[in-house]
């Protein structure tokens, strides 16, 4: 069998190993335009700062590729017909495929703003390879930031700019940072910890226009709030989406929606054509609204559920229960389950402990746990998890929590000194 994987991401490369586990003797080609090899992309703000090579990036020893005969094509797919089970790529190679998976990611979100059209240079993101060449490339020159955007990808990115020493400037539109996964008490922990190292976080304020200069390189952004910031980089770092572009220029390519259009095996409508990962949109019988999961941990599961299914197992996807984990400056931060997208007013129990930039939110409904919010210290998502799933009381968990507390040196939080407050869920409300 001839397998053909397009993307070399978390997805694509964990399905191609759990393939070659699955079919000694299958043929596999994964084709990226992107990089040679499969990087860590949530590592890239460590290769910016210079903590880590580039090559530091790289979760898997070169040689694995060769060993597990995985064929790599560095090349972008430009058109597909499958009903010749061919596809062609920029180069005009032509590649055949018996089974073909889609694991192709998600792109940054970008907005037509006032002024968009005429910039040339100095507009980034933060998701790709390709990102972090335009970076590098700019910081140099660079003397002041704006950063659009209050998640991850955003502070990340703020982060490494501040580690050059550039004066930054966070616009988020929402009241606090980061509304969709924090609630309003961590944000403004997580918010007087950025201030605290220098950042302008602007709440409340959106970018309106942008400036160029004669060459097109941005000089200036105008805000909501009638404010005129000077930069030489802005980095828009407001989310991403299913990278679909490509694919809406095929001649016979699969479904499209919000992402590619898959069943709960995650194959398309195309005979042997699946999709994985960031990129993949799940419609599920009886599910009035379609499953998309833009989340590392998920794109891995997905891709070695993709690999069964090339081989007829015809595997359902489950969704698990939520985890994130990751960090806002020195802060540490562990998610759990249903944490924000619950009605307002579900109950939760907060506590603080003074003086540090440590809390646990526990997420219930009056008789099970729902969700946990942690930051600060570092924590067991596994157990966790369990917990959540063996719906047990927030008495149990509270009683319990330092069996889910990892005992890192100097790094434990002491959970007796916890300030406790029962507070009901409140939700930011947009403008």
């Amino acid at each position: 069998m001839k397998i053909v994987i397009i993307g070399n991401g978390v997805a694509g490369i964990t399905c191609a190993l759990a393939a070659r586990q699955r079919d000694a003797g299958a043929s596999i080609t994964v084709v990226s335009g992107e990089t040679d090899y499969f990087f860590s992309r949530t590592a890239l703000m460590y290769a910016y700062m210079n903590t880590l090579q580039r090559r530091d990036l790289e979760p898997l020893e070169r040689g694995v590729y060769a060993k597990q005969r995985i064929e790599r094509v560095r090349d972008w797919v430009v058109d597909m017909h499958h009903s010749q089970r061919t596809l062609t790529l920029g180069s005009g190679q032509k590649l055949t495929y018996d089974k073909l998976v889609f694991a192709v990611g998600a792109v940054a979100n970008m907005f037509p703003w006032a002024g968009a059209a005429e910039v040339k240079d100095g507009l980034v993101h933060f998701v790709s390879m390709q990102d972090l060449d335009t970076c590098e490339r700019l910081t140099p020159s660079t003397r002041e930031a704006v950063v659009v955007g209050g998640g991850l990808i955003g502070i990340e990115l703020v982060e490494c700019l501040l580690y050059h020493r550039k004066k930054v400037t966070f616009l988020v539109r929402e009241p606090w940072y980061w509304p969709v996964a924090l609630g309003q008490e961590e944000s403004e922990m997580v918010g007087a910890h950025m201030r605290a190292h220098g950042v302008e976080l602007a709440l409340n304020e959106e970018l309106s226009r942008i400036d160029v200069d004669p060459q097109g390189r941005v000089k200036s952004v105008h805000t909501s709030a009638g404010r005129d910031l000077p930069c030489q980089l802005l980095g828009v770092c407001a989310g991403v989406h299913p990278a679909v572009e490509r694919l809406k220029k095929f001649t016979e390519g699969p479904r499209l929606g919000r992402g590619i259009v898959v069943d709960p095996t995650l194959q398309t409508d195309l005979d042997g054509v699946y999709a994985c990962g960031d990129c993949a949109e799940i419609h599920t019988p009886g599910q009035e609204r379609p499953l998309t999961e833009l989340i590392w941990y998920s794109a891995k599961r997905q891709g070695a559920l993709v690999a069964r299914n090339l081989f007829g197992d015809e595997v359902t996807y489950q969704p698990p229960i939520f985890f994130n984990s990751s960090k806002f400056f020195e802060i540490e931060y562990t998610t759990v389950g249903q944490v924000m997208e619950l009605p307002e007013g579900t109950p939760t129990i907060y506590r603080r402990l003074p003086g540090k930039n440590v809390s646990q939110r526990i997420v219930h409904d009056g008789t099970r746990v729902l969700g946990f919010n942690m930051l600060g210290s570092r924590w067991n998502h596994e157990v966790l998890e369990r917990w959540v799933q063996e719906r047990r009381s927030p008495d149990f968990c509270l009683k319990h929590l330092p069996e889910a507390q990892y005992d890192v040196e100097f790094g434990r939080a002491a959970l007796s000194a916890m300030r406790e407050e029962t507070l009901p869920l409140h939700k930011e409300t947009r403008r």
